[in-house]
């Protein structure tokens, strides 16, 4: 009877987690994400967005995002959610789905220590979102605190592309 007790919390103890993992869902943001993600868009022109579920701001600009991304298919998008509040998976996804980004690179900070992780992206990044970093094709990265006015994005992206005639 204890074997079956302990097997049944160990997974309803991990059952979040597993829904979390499923398909479309944002991937942990963990120590060392962040230089994973930088090298695996190098030479890329990458917008990466920092938003959260309770993030008002955001509610906002992630449906312009998402049809930035529909607009500029030569963009690598990728979202990253760093919400103070942890374990909100769910309501991540389906922000992300509506806003038009389900198909983008998602992230999700998975790390209860999430000021390590803002350190690693920006040693003086203090946790504010929306945040969104621009990195161009040769690795210069442009940092705009609050949100992003579509027409910089587009006039940065009209730049990236000119790089490459």
């Amino acid at each position: 009877m204890k074997r079956h007790l302990l097997a049944a919390f160990i997974l309803l103890a991990t059952l979040p987690s597993a829904l979390a993992a499923g398909e479309g869902a944002p991937k942990p943001f963990e120590r060392g994400s962040w230089q994973k993600l930088l090298h695996a868009h190098a030479s890329h022109p990458t917008l990466v967005h920092f938003w959260g579920v309770t993030c008002g701001p955001c509610k906002v600009e992630l449906p312009q995002l998402g049809e930035f991304m529909k607009d500029h298919p030569g963009i690598d998008i990728v979202t990253i959610s760093a919400d103070l509040v942890p374990n909100l998976p769910e309501a991540t996804r389906s922000m992300l789905d509506r806003a038009g980004l389900a198909s983008a690179e998602n992230w999700i900070f998975d790390d209860g220590f999430a000021e390590r992780l803002r350190f690693e992206i920006d040693p003086a990044w203090q946790g504010d979102i929306p945040r969104t970093m621009l990195i161009a094709r040769d690795g210069t990265v442009t940092t705009i605190e609050g949100s992003a006015e579509i027409a910089d994005l587009n006039k940065w992206s009209d730049a990236q592309a000119a790089t490459i005639r």
